[in-house]
């Protein structure tokens, strides 16, 4: 299983973090070791006082391809779902500095939270609603709508350099609002209005 993640796929957080908004997705990826156990509480990692939280819509893939076209991108997935991007941003901050690869500060252990998957036949994927709160205060409000590269998009492009194989997961990018995260935080994500998850911060 791959873990693909689109960073800058929101202009609103491109602007955020003080990054140019891209021509191109931006591709980075995650090991399957990354993957929190369902259930399981996130600790903060002891390399890093600032992580944040990055909520995302996750595309699960159900049929493998290569080079695929944009208008049969959507027969490769039919489930949606929703997972946390946790960024350690003083490293990222540090490697981007010297030009270095962001994977030690995006693919530690634990540091993609993902939900259950639910049918995309029951959404408006191109009107679809996505939330966070932490200590039950929204912190983190997304509409696909907004994104610079639709999910067909992403397919089709991501497709081009790496074989897509099912059961592969693709973040599809974040809204606005990333912050830090403390210990005794408690997040919760929120797919229109259906609870899709929640987590304890240790």
């Amino acid at each position: 299983m791959k873990i693909i993640c689109i960073g800058r796929n929101y202009s609103e957080h491109a602007k955020e973090l003080g990054n140019e908004v891209p021509e191109d997705p931006v591709i980075f990826m995650k090991p399957d070791t990354a993957v929190l156990k369902k259930g399981s509480d996130f600790y903060i990692p002891n390399f890093s006082d600032d992580v944040h939280y990055e909520l995302e819509v996750v595309l699960k893939i159900s049929k493998g391809g290569k080079y695929i076209q944009k208008e049969n991108a959507g027969k490769h997935y039919d489930e949606i779902g929703l997972g946390i991007d946790f960024t350690a941003r003083d490293l990222q901050t540090k490697l981007k500095n010297k030009g270095l690869p962001w994977e030690l500060a995006k693919g530690f252990d634990g540091s993609a939270v993902i939900s259950d998957f639910v049918s995309k036949a029951n959404y408006d994927l191109q009107n679809l609603n996505f939330s966070l709160t932490k200590n039950n205060e929204q912190v983190q409000s997304g509409n696909t709508k907004d994104m610079i590269f639709s999910f067909n998009d992403i397919i089709a492009f991501v497709s081009q350099y790496f074989t897509l194989r099912v059961g592969d997961l693709i973040f599809t990018g974040t809204p606005k609002g990333v912050d830090r995260v403390s210990e005794n935080d408690f997040l919760e994500a929120f797919l229109e209005d259906i609870k899709l998850f929640s987590l304890k911060i240790q």
